[in-house]
């Protein structure tokens, strides 16, 4: 079976989507929301760079000296990638709660104005 384009299309419209929400929306969480679309279509990019059709796991060992294999370095990335999004996440929704207390809003635009 070959999945063609399709994860390509599928990764373009998460980071499409996800810039949207990071330039066009004002609350917080959802310019965390729209980091997180990001990260996850670049990663699916990463991962569909790697896959091969009718390719196996790299840490098959017994595999047939024609078989075929994915590349492992694109799923360390992606690992690397999640490890690292997760991270930026934790560390963004913590701003956005401490913004929320000392503020009471979680409105861009409000917190600006009130510089304090």
């Amino acid at each position: 079976m070959n999945i063609g384009n399709l994860p390509f299309v599928v990764a373009a419209l998460l980071v499409l989507f996800g810039l949207y929400t990071f330039l066009f929306k004002r609350n917080l969480i959802k310019l965390v929301i729209g980091i997180t679309l990001i990260e996850t279509g670049v990663n699916l990019f990463l991962v569909t760079l790697g896959y091969r059709t009718d390719g196996i796991s790299p840490i098959y060992t017994f595999a047939p000296e024609a078989q075929k294999m994915v590349l492992p370095t694109p799923q360390a990335l992606t690992l690397t990638s999640i490890v690292i999004g997760l991270a930026t996440t934790a560390l963004l929704l913590s701003f956005a709660v401490f913004i929320h207390r000392h503020y009471g809003t979680l409105d861009v635009r409000k917190v600006k104005e009130l510089k304090g």
